[in-house]
């Protein structure tokens, strides 16, 4: 379960976390292609911008280049989602994948406290959603996804 009294993971050096920046759908598809993650068609890319709740973007503090990104969508009352948690593959990506799941879970609670929240995730991003609380496939159930085209 969630502590408040736990500590709360640091940017490294030379990173920004901003919620109010909003990358071009070129700039996120980029980064997610970097993490070997699926990119998607910007106009898509751009309406699932548009339609979150909310955005957390991580930027190079020299460069503005985009390192790390999610996004959260709810139904405003029991459920959210993170979707698009990804993190430049570096030396701080596991750290920086960890303030994101932080940083979210923090806005989400205040925002709907007692919502549910899934996510879709890389593997990568596994020790940081444990160390937050989640628990990986509870009771066996494992989510399945199909794409519409």
């Amino acid at each position: 379960m969630f502590s408040f009294r736990q500590r709360s993971p640091h940017l490294p050096s030379g990173f920004v976390l901003d919620i109010d920046y909003v990358p071009s759908p070129d700039a996120l598809n980029r980064l997610l292609a970097r993490c070997n993650e699926e990119t998607h068609p910007s106009r898509r890319l751009a309406l699932a911008l548009e339609k979150s709740d909310f955005h957390l973007s991580i930027l190079e503090e020299s460069s503005g280049k985009l390192s790390g990104f999610v996004r959260a969508t709810s139904d405003k009352g029991l459920n959210a989602n993170l979707w698009n948690l990804v993190a430049e593959p570096s030396f701080a990506q596991g750290q920086l994948l960890a303030v994101l799941v932080h940083r979210s879970l923090g806005i989400l609670r205040k925002k709907m406290p007692g919502c549910s929240v899934s996510v879709s995730a890389p593997v990568i991003a596994l020790e940081a959603l444990k160390e937050n609380g989640f628990l990986i496939d509870p009771g066996g159930i494992r989510a399945m996804g199909f794409k519409l085209r």
